[in-house]
């Protein structure tokens, strides 16, 4: 046993040995493995066997391990002392890369002289401080055959483990602890480890709004698609250089952000955040620094007639837009007003867009946005989709108040839910139900697709159609014989799907008659007990032909973008108190946008961080939880199902 100890160790520290005499190498196009066996003074075979992969096919873009026990280890020493400081003033588009290569400098060397770049990014105007150094020393030693060993030292950073150094470096973790075989299992900022030498622009950026996936042994695209629930074109369209690589066992992917499935590591987060409760952005505020916002809203002010007060009320009365403006406007001056309040400094610029896209493109040519720290609005959909496309160019996040089915460019916030999430959220509240023995689907010919995709949702499902006449024309009516003989005894959870206030009206008024009816030739068998769900809730289920005490027995069930506040609510008072009328939808919705986008700027770093940091937030009316989508963007999925209850309608918790 002694024996196999002193062998065991031996070995090990052999391996160690070997371990420590290893480089990287970036393979190019058309480089092959005999080629660089021949550049590195190795074997083909020597390659293989830290190469696998290799024996297959040599990829480009991928990472190769190259023994180099046979060569001089490179040992590049600069010992550099400051001189001085060169004052520069920062142009359009530069970025620290760009001035890091123009000064021959590190970007570590220009935060570290301008500590405010570690906590803001840097923006057009900044004055910095640019360190100059001399060279007091550079020692330099090639390998045996004048080939210079491909691997660096670098220096861990807060946060990073072993899968975000991999990741960034485009190398297996396994791949990192055999260039590494003293590194820690957990690294600390600030500790010193051999990794690929790559260029800057090649290193993988990690992106805090994705979640990172590490491949497993024998784990191919059709497993990934089962786990992941991502098509191949997907995941590769994520991660650059995959197409061309191929998939790796130990390698790290990006993708969407997921909690729910075992990743190699996950954006970091600033606050703990229990799962799917919202969180309070104002016991969150750490940045006290002016955050400065841009509001564009077609006012069209220019077609307003100042020349009496009829005049103008006439105005105010033909014009939509312009009262959709001042409504959402209205709203922003009170989330303004209570930003204050928490101490929050806040620089606001309205800009009045006039429902015209070459008037969104002269604001923002002629105005500095590049130091907007978020911009709400504009309103229509050609006018944001002018705003977004230019504001791309400087990475300046956008967030659209009302619009659906943007383009969702990476700057792009979509604060309205789309409305598969509102089915969704009905169609999963019924599939949860333990007690469910019989689904029953209302439709009237319009909405035969819906009927469709609910029966491909529940198997067991009856449809029930409304009538038509003789020449094939939807009348819509049901009778009672058409619903009794769907319905079952015990629960029944019936879907109307309809857009006609008289059909809704018919279909309710039959089901609230039926709801919990007894059987008088069967007096043993429970009655059906039915609840009322839709997954397109409109205006047919709100028209003067309904009866909402029908709703009410029926337990209508819905979801909706925004919920009943109540009079009492605080921001109703002081609205109230302010413009003497209680606030509408549009009104509310300015102030829960504004008050959720200030405070998300300043409880994280930036908007895209917030995404992570403050999953859902919750304010008036309306509930935030944007989620990444493959497309770049970030889309609100929060909605709320509510039912009818004696005549109220209270949130489905």
């Amino acid at each position: 046993m002694r024996k196999f100890i002193i062998v065991f160790i031996l070995v090990l520290g052999f391996n160690v040995a070997q371990a420590q005499n290893f480089s990287t190498h970036y393979v190019k196009v058309g480089e092959t493995v005999e080629g660089l066996a021949k550049r590195y003074s190795v074997s083909a075979a020597e390659i293989y066997q830290l190469n696998p992969d290799a024996k297959k096919e040599l990829k480009p873009n991928t990472v190769l391990i190259i023994p180099i026990s046979k060569a001089k280890k490179l040992d590049v020493i600069q010992k550099k002392a400051l001189k001085g400081f060169v004052t520069h003033k920062t142009k359009r588009k530069e970025t620290l890369y760009s001035l890091a290569k123009q000064y021959n400098i590190s970007e570590d060397d220009i935060k570290k002289h301008n500590t405010f770049l570690y906590a803001n990014p840097l923006r057009k105007g900044d004055k910095l401080q640019i360190p100059t150094f001399k060279i007091t020393e550079v020692v330099k030693t090639e390998t045996s055959n004048g080939v210079v060993a491909s691997k660096s030292t670098y220096k861990v950073k807060p946060k990073e483990g072993k899968w975000r150094v991999a990741y960034k470096f485009g190398i297996t973790v396994d791949e990192l602890e055999a260039l590494n075989p003293n590194m820690a299992d957990v690294l600390s900022p600030g500790d010193e480890i051999i990794v690929p030498n790559l260029d800057a622009g090649v290193t993988n950026k990690i992106d805090e709004t994705f979640s990172y996936y590490e491949v497993l042994p024998k784990e191919g695209f059709y497993r990934l698609k089962l786990k992941l629930g991502l098509e191949q074109s997907e995941i590769e369209n994520l991660n650059i250089g995959l197409k061309e690589t191929g998939l790796k066992s130990g390698m790290v992917l990006k993708i969407p952000f997921n909690d729910t499935i075992k990743t190699a590591f996950k954006p970091f987060k600033s606050f703990e955040v229990e799962k799917g409760v919202p969180v309070n952005l104002a016991t969150k505020i750490s940045d006290f620094s002016t955050k400065h916002i841009a509001i564009m809203l077609p006012f069209r002010m220019h077609r307003v007639d100042f020349d009496s007060l009829e005049d103008t009320k006439i105005s105010l009365e033909k014009d939509p837009y312009l009262n959709a403006s001042l409504d959402f406007h209205s709203g922003v001056l009170m989330a303004i007003d209570s930003l204050k309040a928490l101490g929050v400094s806040l620089r606001v610029d309205v800009y009045d867009t006039r429902y015209e896209v070459s008037e969104v493109a002269r604001i923002i040519r002629e105005n500095d946005f590049e130091n907007v720290d978020a911009v709400i609005g504009p309103l229509t959909p050609a006018s944001f989709d002018k705003a977004a496309s230019e504001l791309k160019k400087i990475n300046t996040p956008i967030i659209s108040p009302i619009g659906t089915k943007l383009k969702l460019y990476d700057n792009v916030f979509q604060s309205r839910p789309e409305n598969s999430a509102l089915r969704d959220r009905v169609v999963n509240f019924v599939k949860r139900d333990s007690l469910l023995n019989n689904v029953v689907i209302i439709s009237d010919s319009d909405n035969i697709n819906i009927a469709n995709s609910l029966k491909q949702e529940f198997k067991d499902a009856k449809i029930v159609y409304s009538r038509k006449s003789k020449e094939g024309k939807d009348e819509f009516f049901v009778t009672k014989e058409d619903i009794e003989a769907a319905l079952k005894p015990g629960k029944n959870i019936v879907f109307l799907e309809t857009e006609n206030e008289g059909y809704a009206s018919n279909a309710t008024s039959v089901l609230a008659s039926l709801n919990n009816r007894i059987d008088p030739e069967n007096l043993e068998e429970a009655p059906p007990e039915i609840a009322l769900f839709t997954t397109n809730m409109n205006g047919a289920f709100e028209g003067e032909q309904i009866n909402n005490t029908h709703l009410s027995i029926l337990n209508f069930h819905f979801s909706t973008t925004s919920k009943d506040y109540g009079e009492n609510n605080s921001f109703v008072k002081n609205y109230n108190k302010v413009y003497h009328i209680k606030p509408n939808k549009r009104a509310v919705k300015g102030f829960d946008l504004t008050m959720d986008v200030v405070l998300r700027l300043v409880s994280s770093q930036g908007l895209q961080a917030s995404v992570n940091n403050a999953p859902i937030t919750e304010y008036v009316e309306n509930k935030f939880g944007y989620q990444k989508s493959l497309s770049g963007g970030f889309v609100n999925n929060c909605v709320y199902l509510v039912r009818y209850n004696n005549l109220s309608i209270l949130e489905v918790k």
